[in-house]
């Protein structure tokens, strides 16, 4: 590097320190010049001014499926099924209470509620699916859908996302999540997900929801087609609504990126991309995270697609969230992430690598280990691939 492409880095720094918004073409410079120990350097002390203690918090839930049945056919995903296909099926009432009556006892409080594109499942399915579980589970929470879903809902009831988001939000939803976003940009999203909103309407939705007060994430699924440019684009838009959220909203409490598994899917069997993220370029991502998104609190590591090892670096570089044990998860798994922890071993993991481990709920408030739940079960709790 020269001189004066060292005395950029420098500058760059000192500003990202300073908490300022770096244009994309910055955050491109920085990324492909600066020393990854620089980077990590900046990310920590980011976090420090955010979350200015050595707690590393965690979560216990269960990701759970509505549905496979999807029409948006990504290039990415094996878990999903066309309709009509016999491995196809929508998750019932019966099934939904066994689910979370094990995650209470495993305790947790959550249900990551997610699913596909269905062309039959309109806005009634999800109210009074909320609806029931709410009345079956008061203490349940919902982290549930995604801009994705609420657009494709929107679409087939002919309603504004901020009409689908109220009544979601009546019926029981407590949190959106940052499903969908993988790259926010149009071009990539044509060739790696066609069928699902454009990244205008997914931000949109999100909008929406800070608007209603609706506490939301964002996630950013790199390492496929995308430029480094379309990567640091992404940073600025997710920036820029959170910049423009009312005072009263969280808007996105947190951010997840992580690496595009390629086991089996499409997008590798046409050549067209594979998963060739290393560590060393995972943590630089993390760091660029809290670089780009000075305004967002919480970034997540995730252990489930870069292991253990990785994800502990990455809690010097930025993160401060070693997200959740996962008592199910199917999605990300389908495409090859292989990684597990159990409640044990994820506390485990945060005090190697130097940490204080916090148990947390969506809302990033610290939550006891409740009593009574059972034990045994709580420590080899694993997550599991249907």
């Amino acid at each position: 590097m020269s001189n004066n492409d060292r005395a950029i880095v420098d500058a760059l720094l000192d500003r990202a320190v300073q908490r300022q918004f770096l244009t994309a073409e910055e955050g491109v410079f920085l990324f492909e010049n600066a020393p990854t120990a620089a980077l990590m350097m900046v990310g920590n002390a980011l976090r420090q001014y955010h979350v200015p203690n050595k707690v590393v918090t965690w979560i216990i839930d269960r990701n759970s499926n509505t549905t496979n049945v999807c029409i948006a056919n990504c290039k990415f995903c094996n878990f999903y099924r066309r309709p009509g296909h016999e491995e196809s099926y929508v998750t019932s009432l019966e099934e939904y209470s066994q689910k979370i009556k094990e995650t209470f006892e495993l305790g947790g409080e959550q249900l990551l509620l997610q699913g596909g594109h269905h062309p039959d499942l309109g806005l009634e399915y999800y109210t009074s699916l909320f609806k029931d579980l709410k009345n079956m589970f008061p203490n349940l929470k919902l982290h549930a859908l995604g801009p994705p879903e609420v657009a494709h809902i929107a679409k087939l009831e002919k309603a504004s996302h901020t009409e689908v988001l109220k009544a979601l939000k009546e019926s029981g939803l407590d949190s959106l999540p940052g499903a969908g976003a993988e790259i926010l940009d149009d071009r990539v999203r044509r060739l790696i997900s066609k069928g699902k909103c454009g990244a205008d309407e997914w931000l949109d939705v999100m909008k929406a929801a800070h608007q209603l007060d609706i506490t939301t994430s964002a996630t950013m699924m790199f390492g496929h087609i995308e430029t480094n440019l379309e990567r640091m684009q992404h940073f600025v838009k997710l920036r820029d609504v959170q910049a423009a959220k009312p005072d009263h909203a969280k808007g996105f409490l947190a951010f997840i990126p992580w690496p595009f598994m390629d086991e089996d899917t499409i997008l590798k069997k046409l050549k067209r991309a594979r998963n060739t993220c290393t560590g060393d370029e995972y943590v630089r991502m993390i760091a660029m995270s809290r670089i780009m998104l000075p305004n967002v609190v919480n970034v997540q590591a995730s252990w489930l697609t870069v292991g253990k090892k990785i994800a502990q670096i990455c809690l010097h570089g930025g993160a401060n969230d070693f997200g959740s044990i996962m008592i199910e998860e199917n999605v990300v798994s389908a495409a090859g992430a292989a990684f597990r922890f159990t409640a044990d071993g994820i506390q485990k993991a945060i005090e190697e690598a130097g940490f204080i481990p916090k148990l947390r709920n969506q809302q990033y408030e610290y939550r006891e280990l409740p009593q009574g739940i059972k034990q045994q079960e709580l420590d080899t709790a694993t997550l599991t691939v249907d």
